[in-house]
């Protein structure tokens, strides 16, 4: 199996200041949180947005093993619909000492390109930093940050550095090359 080199950037906001808007998309677009865990759900919004980007590390979780993430206290999962179908969405890991990791972000492909990506990652990050305010008991937000990589869209780290995330740091991997698994194995865009 042949190798390729992965770079992937950390990107960070350490205020909620340092956030900045972006325009809303045109159109009948609404961010609505996923408030019961919900495995079936929650694995089709990975397995369709990140299939045709070699998002993998999820594939083999089991139904108990998605359960037990999704009840973790703070994981939230924010979705874009439009006009009533799943776009895209963001999910937010809360972790020690007020930092919040946006573990996942994007669009499912038919909805890339139409400015509901930038809006989906304002929206999301906005409710990083009022995550504690959803949980009681949770320290408030310091930091929320991410990671992206070349894998993922061309537009993707852009995207993030509109939205006032700065970059702390990049690492350069070499990783096995493996074909997109799509949303279903053997799915291809047309």
């Amino acid at each position: 199996m042949s190798s390729v080199p992965v770079t992937t950037w950390s990107l960070e906001q350490t205020s909620p200041s340092d956030l900045l808007p972006a325009a809303a998309p045109e159109g009948d677009v609404r961010i609505v949180r996923a408030e019961v865990p919900s495995p079936e759900f929650s694995r089709f919004l990975y397995a369709s947005v990140g299939g045709d980007i070699r998002w993998t590390d999820r594939l083999d979780w089991t139904y108990a093993r998605w359960q037990e993430y999704l009840q973790r206290p703070g994981v939230e999962t924010w979705v874009a619909y439009d006009r009533g179908t799943p776009a895209g969405y963001v999910e937010l890991e809360p972790q020690d000492e007020g930092v919040v990791e946006i573990a996942y972000f994007g669009l499912l492909p038919a909805f890339r390109g139409r400015r509901i990506g930038g809006h989906l990652l304002a929206y999301g990050t906005a409710r990083a930093w009022d995550l504690a305010e959803r949980w009681p008991g949770r320290t408030p937000t310091k930091r929320v940050w991410l990671h992206t990589c070349s894998k993922d869209g061309e537009f993707a780290l852009d995207n993030y550095r509109r939205r006032g995330f700065t970059l702390f740091d990049t690492k350069v991997e070499l990783e096995p090359e493996v074909p997109a698994p799509g949303p279903w194995p053997g799915a291809h865009q047309a």
